[in-house]
């Protein structure tokens, strides 16, 4: 994706602010234990952090998290969802939760201040030519760097199915399990520049699953930047399609089900 059409999708979640809180699935545990198991301290920078998805995760397992968020809207969502998200000043002694506006591009903190930065469902977006040396100036030696994606799996026919009559807009592939690897694997890590400061990637998946509805699904994929950025006709067109599909397929069309998915997980040590 070129540079002005990666920064108009990264920009495009604030207007579906609410909705991504109200309908995007969190992480699981599981994942997010794993991504940080090599780090050591407790202190966790979540870059990209959205609306606290993976914040509220850290916190339930006990980390120290800082979180910043480039966008007002998403941010304040965050807020709202943990209401003991402060912006408070960075050298504060973490005792809580901190929500900071910022970007991984600029990240508001001081050198060698956490001891893990990550990522969920954001990584994609940072520009890591810059990104890059910012996250290794805010890890201590021997820091995390780590992407999480909550990816469909795709290993089942439904699940598959319904990427076909989605597109690429809807389910992308990073977003599915049998392409995720090689989309994350190469394209989300430091620069060249960097590599004499980071160790070789690591990846691995977990189980995990969202609860939804045929119409919460929709709006699930609804909060996707391909489809936000997309024309309104375009996209009314593409969620009927999905909506269409749903309907007939017996394992969405009646009540509560469980979306089949796994949390993958993209981890590299700083040396």
């Amino acid at each position: 994706m070129a540079g002005d059409e990666r920064l108009l999708h990264a920009s495009s979640f604030g207007a579906a602010a609410a909705a991504y809180a109200e309908h995007r699935p969190d992480y699981a545990q599981a994942a997010v234990r794993w991504a940080l198991e090599p780090a050591s301290g407790p202190r966790v920078l979540d870059l990209g952090a959205g609306t606290g998805k993976l914040t509220a995760v850290l916190v339930a397992l006990g980390a120290d998290v800082i979180a910043v968020e480039p966008d007002p809207a998403m941010l304040a969502e965050l807020r709202r969802a943990l209401p003991a998200a402060r912006a408070l000043p960075a050298v504060r002694a973490l005792s809580a939760v901190r929500a900071l506006p910022g970007s991984a591009e600029a990240i508001p903190l001081p050198d060698a201040s956490v001891d893990a930065v990550l990522a969920g469902h954001a990584l994609h977006w940072f520009d890591m030519a810059i990104a890059g040396p910012e996250i290794a100036r805010v890890l201590v030696p021997g820091g995390i760097l780590a992407g999480l994606w909550n990816v469909f799996d795709d290993r089942l026919d439904w699940v598959a199915g319904l990427e076909r009559v989605s597109g690429s807009a809807a389910i992308g592939p990073r977003d599915l399990l049998t392409r995720w690897r090689a989309e994350t694997a190469d394209a989300h890590l430091p620069g060249i520049g960097l590599i004499a400061q980071f160790g070789s990637p690591e990846q691995a998946e977990f189980p995990h699953g969202h609860r939804r509805t045929a119409d919460s699904l929709v709006a699930t994929l609804a909060t996707k930047a391909g489809l936000l950025v997309m024309p309104a006709q375009e996209q009314a067109a593409t969620l009927g399609r999905i909506r269409a599909y749903l309907a007939a397929r017996p394992e969405t069309a009646h009540g509560e089900f469980t979306l089949p998915m796994l949390t993958g997980v993209l981890r590299i040590h700083r040396l």
